[in-house]
């Protein structure tokens, strides 16, 4: 079981008053894993068109995470690269999941949508050499659509920019490499657990598969937003056997908006049509569930949830599939829902008792109650009437005279009697508060946190944006934000094929006074790679540095596994 948080900021970063929104997650991390969720799906982490104004959805260098001075700025909207590897490496020092959001259909230059040119700085700030250049024919419709873009000849319905063609560019699989490798190296450089894929509506299947079975994608959790409102159309692209082949999740859309129809009509929503609804329904473990995102919030004709949103969070939370809590709903920041207290209880409902299939035990138009037969079982009651309570008698799988406690704290204890029945008062829906959930009297209990170091990989080179190894130069590769009194390794590759006996490359590690703690000399007789590990004394910023002698410049990987502290507090 898992609870995904959709770790996008509300209201808008930028404010000179907090954080970067970097920062302000990984401050955040541990009482996000203490309250029971399990993975955070981060924004898009590269530089957007708009540069510090950009969502990261228009995304500009597929190779800038916050690192080159592009776009009127050197971070992103949300921060710095540094600042981006810290969260990570903080998230997962708390056992949190981190799912990064890939955007693979469109490319911005900026406002204007009609440039199909892309150059980028190099690792020196170069205007031209940066990796990955984009030309009119690596898009449509300067080439002929791709194949497997399901539901081809697909009209566009909305226009997101310049539309990246990874099957029929040119050169040929120019884009299609291009896109592989670029996710390759952001999920090597951050250590990413899985992905949110923006947009496959517009991707070709013949690409968004081998994407996400290559190199190190292959194997992770990956969920598509596959923007349908129909059960059979999302049930069709995911399982498609030519296509995704069920490799990839899908956002439950028909379930969401369905739960909009039910909190924005009280009253005047049947029920009964929740009983095994929407994807999750069907097929729950390739389901994401959710009540709102940062387009259904924002956009009117997605009919954002407006009123009882809690009571469409008590539904994917006790039910089946993987839910996803939207920021905005769940956090007490200005500008926010406030949603905390009430989906808190929620996610440790579903984290301890929401376990195995649903049977539905009532439905009717303004009732539906159903109980999770996995685990200790859980039976639940949503009311959708704004002025009744409902009193309801049920059959349940918890045996004969069983004392079951609500754990919303919405209702008093129950018994079953000797068949197993019991009768539930559910109290009217009220802001949402139309719910129960019962289980065995007596559970209890927090979550545990189980720490992750993280392994994140600093490749230098001329067209990337950390600078490559440069004779009587010492360049810094990295920092690393690493716990007191843990390890702290790194492997350095590089190629010597083309070493002379009198090349060689000084790694060294300093701490965070800036006094070096280790350093090892590699040269053409010590082979293509080199190993140091040291202990960090105090909790800090440990950076790595090259000096290179007989040789102008050299690119390296240097691979880079450390521990970062639970607990972070950014400067303000």
């Amino acid at each position: 079981m898992a609870v995904v948080l959709q770790g996008v900021p509300c209201p808008a970063d930028g404010d000179s008053s907090i954080p970067w929104w970097w920062d302000r997650l990984a401050a955040q991390a541990n009482e996000l894993r203490l309250a029971g969720f399990s993975a955070v799906w981060l924004p898009p982490a590269t530089k957007g068109a708009l540069g510090t104004q950009s969502l990261g959805y228009d995304v500009f260098d597929d190779y800038d995470l916050g690192s080159k001075d592009q776009k009127g700025s050197i971070p992103t909207r949300y921060g710095t690269r540094e600042q981006l590897q810290r969260c990570v490496a903080v998230l997962r020092a708390n056992g949190l999941d981190v799912y990064l959001d890939l955007v693979e259909n469109q490319r911005i230059t900026g406002e204007d949508l009609t440039d199909y040119t892309f150059r980028y700085k190099d690792a020196f700030g170069n205007s031209e050499g940066g990796r990955f250049e984009k030309d009119p024919t690596d898009f449509h419709p300067f080439v002929p659509e791709d194949p497997g873009v399901f539901g081809a000849p697909r009209i566009k319905e909305i226009t997101f920019g310049p539309d990246l063609a990874p099957i029929m560019g040119q050169p040929f699989h120019h884009v299609y490499s291009g896109l592989i490798d670029s996710a390759d190296w952001m999920t090597r450089a951050l250590d990413i657990q899985g992905y949110r894929v923006d947009d496959c509506k517009g991707i070709s299947t013949d690409f968004l598969y081998p994407l996400l079975t290559s190199k190190s994608m292959a194997g992770k959790f990956a969920v598509g937003e596959f923007f349908d409102g129909s059960v059979d159309i999302l049930r069709e692209w995911v399982f498609d056997p030519d296509g995704m082949r069920g490799r990839c999740c899908a956002y439950d859309f028909p379930t969401r908006f369905m739960l909009a129809a039910m909190c924005n009509h009280p009253g005047h929503f049947n029920m009964a049509a929740l009983d095994h609804a929407g994807l999750a329904g069907s097929n729950p473990e390739h389901a994401v569930t959710f009540v709102e995102n940062h387009d259904t919030d924002t956009s009117p004709n997605l009919a954002p949830i407006v009123e009882n949103k809690a009571l469409a969070y008590a539904y994917i939370l006790t039910s089946e599939g993987y839910p996803c809590v939207f920021y905005r709903d769940y956090s007490l920041d200005p500008g926010c829902y406030g949603l905390k207290p009430l989906i808190d209880n929620l996610i440790w409902i579903h984290e301890k008792l929401a376990a195995g299939p649903t049977q539905e035990r009532w439905k009717d138009s303004g009732v539906f109650a159903y109980e999770r037969l996995g685990g200790s079982h859980l039976l639940v009651g949503l009311n959708n009437d704004p002025d009744n309570e409902r009193k309801i008698a049920v059959d349940t799988g918890f045996g004969s005279y069983v004392e079951l406690h609500d754990y919303t704290g919405h209702a008093g204890n129950v018994f079953t009697d000797g068949s197993g029945r019991t009768t539930i008062t559910i109290p009217r829906n009220v802001d949402g508060g139309g719910y129960v959930a019962y289980s065995i009297h007596g559970f209890g209990g927090g979550f545990e946190i189980v720490s992750h170091p993280v392994t994140q990989v600093f490749e230098g080179a001329r067209d990337l944006d950390i600078r490559p190894a440069i004779e009587g130069d010492a360049v810094e590769v990295c920092r690393v934000w690493c716990e007191a009194h843990t390890s702290i390794s790194a492997k350095l590759t590089f190629d010597i094929s083309s070493w002379t006996q009198a090349t060689c490359i000084t790694l060294e590690l300093l701490n965070p006074k800036g006094a070096i703690i280790g350093s090892r000399i590699c040269s053409h007789s010590t082979g293509p790679e080199t190993d140091l590990e040291v202990v960090a004394k105090e909790t800090g910023f440990y950076a790595f540095q090259v000096r290179l002698t007989g040789a102008k410049e050299e690119p390296y990987a240097l691979t880079v596994t450390y521990l970062a502290p639970q607990v972070f507090a950014p400067n303000k």
